[in-house]
């Protein structure tokens, strides 16, 4: 199957977002199984060559910078010479979805993926009413899909994928925290009630975890200090996909408090790496959509419910890897896409 898939932004740019990994594991799963992938986007590379090769994936420059009015054109172009099967369009740019679909109105299907919640109503629109098939990767999504008039009840779910192999695989971490988050630590972080829920904790035996950098973390510190509990929380910063699967695999429970996210992907691996899942719930937020069927999960809607869940969770046995999980594998959510692909009229 010839796949185009088409997004300004790549895993390879700087300050590469959660989309845009998302679009390029699929991309490189995609080419693992055999299939001819060339990604339309915003060059990234050194040079003034059209195109360029990485891991068996082209990546074919059709805009040159933020706000490049011809980039829809130039995909036009572009994606009649490469003749594909389907258009997978991010839905962050909706003028490259109407350019999309301007190219394949002689019979490749366009699907168009929003991974966060959409903004400009109007041209998003326009570019949806083009798509075959919309994706989202949570309800959350899927809802604001709905409420913005840019599909109907027909809007396809497919989660993040989970590593099952490396879980398997890696040792758990001995110095891990019982607790463990794991984040960006930004204005969405919202560690801090995470925090003074551990504050409360005091009196039980326990040590947490805390992974990833960002313009908050020293006043996170600075609170953990001014709480007393500085010498049992500690800020290991930003750690590879394998390290953090270590400490989620040594740790007893995750907990997510962040008050904006998508699709909480790494609530998701630790829940695979055995860990007992313990979310705040928030408008904004998916999260709560990984624990409110889970047996080793528990929701709280406020910060004394908080302190609750997490003296349910000690309760819970310990678990390494969590098989329930193999679901969400890699393996699977490759399939989810090709069957999509298939529904709506690519042929392989």
């Amino acid at each position: 199957m010839r796949v185009a898939l088409v997004s300004a932004r790549t895993v390879h740019h700087e300050d590469a977002t959660e989309r845009d990994a998302r679009l390029g594991r699929l991309a490189s799963l995609l080419v693992e199984r055999a299939h001819d992938v060339t990604v339309f986007c915003r060059s990234w590379w050194e040079g003034e060559h059209a195109t360029f090769e990485r891991d068996d994936v082209e990546y074919r420059a059709v805009a040159n910078g933020r706000s490049d009015r011809w980039a829809g054109a130039r995909l036009i172009s572009a994606l009649r010479e490469f003749g594909p099967d389907v258009v997978h369009v991010a839905g962050a740019y909706p003028a490259l979805g109407l350019g999309a679909r301007v190219a394949t109105l002689l019979g490749a299907p366009v699907v168009t993926e929003y991974y966060d919640p959409p903004a400009r109503r109007r041209l998003h629109r326009w570019a949806a009413g083009a798509s075959d098939a919309v994706v989202v990767p949570s309800e959350l999504v899927g809802t604001a899909v709905r409420a913005a008039g840019l599909a109907a009840d027909d809007v396809t779910r497919i989660p993040n994928a989970v590593e099952m192999d490396r879980v398997r695989a890696v040792s758990a971490d001995p110095n891990a925290g019982d607790i463990v988050y794991s984040r960006a630590l930004d204005g969405d972080a919202n560690l801090e009630s995470l925090l003074l829920a551990l504050a409360e904790f005091r009196e039980y035996d326990w040590t947490a975890t805390v992974v990833g950098d960002g313009p908050e973390r020293a006043a996170y510190e600075r609170q953990a200090s001014d709480l007393r509990i500085a010498d049992r929380v500690d800020f290991v910063g930003e750690r590879p996909l394998d390290e953090r699967l270590a400490l989620f695999r040594g740790a007893h429970v995750y907990a997510q408090t962040a008050l904006r996210t998508s699709f909480a992907t790494d609530l998701l691996r630790a829940l695979a790496c055995g860990c007992v899942g313990v979310v705040e719930y928030h408008v904004n937020s998916a999260a709560h959509e990984l624990v409110e069927r889970e047996e080793r999960g528990f929701l709280s809607t406020s910060d004394e419910e908080l302190v609750d869940c997490l003296v349910r969770s000690t309760r819970v046995d310990r678990e390494t890897v969590n098989e329930r999980f193999a679901d969400y594998d890699e393996t699977a959510f490759l399939e989810r896409y090709l069957d999509l692909y298939r529904d709506v009229g690519a042929v392989s």
